[in-house]
């Protein structure tokens, strides 16, 4: 390597290189970091291993390019090779971050977190921040913070993805293909829906509707390109009630359904659906208003209404029945 501040020792050679790390490539690897300090002499002493993804619940992920908080590690792993075991001593100076990296990893994927000895209260005033430095909830982290070392990265490069060949996530797309999205998550969507997976398909749209929210929010309301996006979220918002609605979560579909209506407010699915979910949650004559109205929108409805509303008659019947019995037991005549 041609950074004087790090130095590379290959342990075991790798078997297959990567010729190239585009933006976006998806980096797998395990690392054990382990402090190192120098004698009088100039000579690299070995300190504790204070860190090992191996002791985590799955490896190490970055994409390069994304502006990784512990930069040295990507260019690290794009001096390697798949399967490559090197070993990286750097300088303090490119590892100042590690100390917040280290938390983010363990707090996520730890599989026993270490407590800290210290008390470390959410209630600190910014003045004490200053004084006492970042508290990191882990002892050896905190030192760190306060006084930087110098490290050895022990590296395993797992795999190297490009960015043509893995499916990315919301997060790492730009406007352009969180668009291009829409039309395989409703797919997507769809196909689990019909096999009867409404827990996961109810997922798959919600993930759709966030990426439109998302994108609303650098539009401004009412205007055309905000509208398009509105009419672009209403077939996921109608696909996500009705898999809530098999699920039983009533008021959830009430709450999408309602906001189906805002902009179409004679949507005949988004009423009856509601309709339904009124009648579940027992909302009487919210579910008649909405069944009579889905009926009055599309006649070819006014069957299945009118056995709904005879279904709610008799609901209300039932109700009436049963809370007479319970008052007469409850205040019944003394004798």
């Amino acid at each position: 390597m041609n950074d004087p501040l790090i130095q590379k020792k290959i342990l075991h050679a790798g078997t297959a290189n990567a010729s190239e790390f585009p933006a976006d490539t998806k980096v797998r690897f395990h690392f054990v970091a382990q402090l190192i300090t120098r004698n009088p002499d100039g000579e690299i002493v070995l300190g504790k291993v204070i860190d090992d993804s191996r002791n985590y619940t799955q490896p190490i992920e970055i994409l390069i390019g994304k502006k990784f908080k512990l930069e040295v590690w990507e260019t690290m792993v794009q001096a390697m090779a798949v399967n490559e075991v090197a070993e990286f001593f750097v300088d303090k100076t490119l590892c100042l971050t590690y100390p917040l990296v280290a938390k983010t990893l363990r707090d996520a994927y730890s599989k026993d977190k270490p407590k800290t000895h210290e008390h470390t209260s959410p209630h600190c005033c910014g003045a004490m921040a200053l004084v006492n430095g970042p508290k990191l909830g882990y002892d050896d982290l905190n030192q760190l913070m306060e006084k930087p070392s110098d490290y050895l990265f022990r590296i395993e490069l797992l795999g190297v993805d490009l960015p043509q060949s893995y499916q990315k996530e919301t997060w790492q797309m730009d406007e352009n293909e969180r668009i291009k999205a829409l039309p395989r998550l409703r797919l997507e969507g769809n196909e689990l829906y019909q096999n009867k997976k409404n827990a996961e398909a109810s997922k798959i749209y919600a993930q759709a509707i966030g990426i439109i929210e998302q994108l609303q929010l650098k539009e401004k309301p009412g205007e055309q390109e905000w509208q398009a996006l509105a009419d672009m979220k209403i077939p996921f918002l109608l696909n996500y009630s009705q898999c809530q609605l098999l699920m039983g979560n009533y008021y959830e579909v009430i709450e999408q359904c309602s906001q189906v209506l805002i902009q179409q407010p004679n949507n005949v699915k988004a009423i009856f659906r509601r309709g339904m979910a009124h009648l579940n949650a027992w909302n009487p004559t919210e579910a008649k208003n909405d069944f009579e109205k889905a009926a009055l929108i599309d006649p070819s409805l006014a069957k299945t209404v009118q056995q709904q509303l005879s279904k709610l008659e008799e609901m209300i019947k039932e109700k009436n029945k049963s809370d007479k019995a319970w008052l007469s037991q409850a205040f019944g005549s003394k004798t």
